[in-house]
C-alpha cells in the first residue's frame, strides 16, 4: 500500500509545474487552495452519502477519491503522504483516548 501512496505523491509532485489545460490534477493547482479544499468537502459529503447508501463498492469509490484529493492538498502545501503515514505509526499502538487527550493539552 505505502508504494502506491509514494507514486501518487511523486505524481502529484510532478504536476505541480505543469500547465492547467495538462491534467486535472494541474488544473486543480492552477485554481488555487481553496479550489482543493472544496473538492476535499465534496468528497467527504460523498463519502457520508455512500457509506449511508450501504453499498460497499461505492464507498470504496468515494473514499478513494477522498484520499486522492486530500493527497493533492498535501501536495500543494509541500508535503507527501508519508508525513501522515508516519503520523499514523507513531499513534500504532496508542489508545486512541490518550492520543486525543495529548492533543488537547
Amino acid at each position: 500500500m505505502d508504494d502506491v501512496l509514494a507514486r501518487l505523491g511523486e505524481v502529484l509532485e510532478a504536476r505541480k509545474g505543469a500547465e492547467a489545460g495538462s491534467s486535472y490534477v494541474a488544473s486543480l493547482y492552477a485554481k488555487g487552495e481553496d479550489a482543493i479544499l472544496k473538492k476535499i468537502g465534496e468528497e467527504a459529503t460523498e463519502t457520508v452519502m455512500a457509506a449511508k447508501d450501504g453499498d460497499p463498492e461505492r464507498l470504496v469509490h468515494e473514499i478513494a477519491d477522498l484520499w486522492f484529493h486530500t493527497l493533492v492538498l498535501l501536495a500543494h502545501r509541500g508535503l507527501g503522504p508519508e508525513v501522515v503515514a508516519a503520523e499514523l505509526e507513531r499513534r500504532f499502538g496508542l489508545s486512541g483516548l490518550t492520543e486525543k487527550a495529548n492533543r488537547d493539552s
